[in-house]
């Protein structure tokens, strides 16, 4: 895995297709994935034709990085709210990013969610592993299934957690799981 790898580093503007999603756009699909919008809890679920599916809970903000235009996305940006993801091993060459204002999480194939509020972004490890690191670049951590970090915009070292149960109930019934 690649720590601190910018997704939208080094890609030609005219080879990149962004979509972007929010809660109004839902109803269609883009990027070659499919959308269905599902209650309790409001959220769409996008499924791709490289086999990642994400899971966006209501008033999301973010976008699909699509550089080749029709395989589905590699990486995706997220501004606001949470993300759960499922990307296939194998699905996604080089592996699948969620890039956020404070962080990068990178993966080969898992389950995992990515959650921005104010100047935090926290992400856990529901299966597999990602590695998670600030934006800025230096040393990232590993996370593997039930674990968790918080990273925010200061300088010191990340902190791979084992989270609680009850955090992890409340962050996973923000996607009916």
């Amino acid at each position: 895995m690649t720590f601190g790898r910018n997704c939208l580093a080094g890609v030609a503007p005219a080879a990149v297709v962004l979509v972007a999603w929010s809660s109004a756009a839902f109803a269609q699909s883009a990027g070659g994935c499919q959308a269905e919008v599902l209650q309790d809890p409001p959220r769409t679920v996008l499924t791709c034709p490289n086999g990642v599916k994400i899971t966006a809970e209501e008033g999301t903000n973010f976008n699909l990085l699509d550089r080749a235009a029709a395989a589905g996305p590699e990486a995706a940006t997220l501004d606001g709210n949470a993300l759960l993801l499922e990307a296939p091993a194998g699905a996604v060459e080089g592996g699948f990013e969620v890039v956020t204002p404070q962080a990068i999480a990178a993966v080969r194939g898992t389950k995992w969610a990515v959650d921005v509020a104010g100047d935090t972004t926290s992400v856990f490890v529901v299966d597999g592993r990602v590695a998670v690191s600030r934006r800025a670049g230096e040393r990232g951590v590993a996370l593997g299934p039930g674990e968790g970090v918080d990273v925010d915009a200061g300088t010191a070292p990340l902190t791979v957690r084992r989270w609680g149960a009850a955090r992890v109930a409340a962050l996973l019934a923000r996607f009916g799981e």
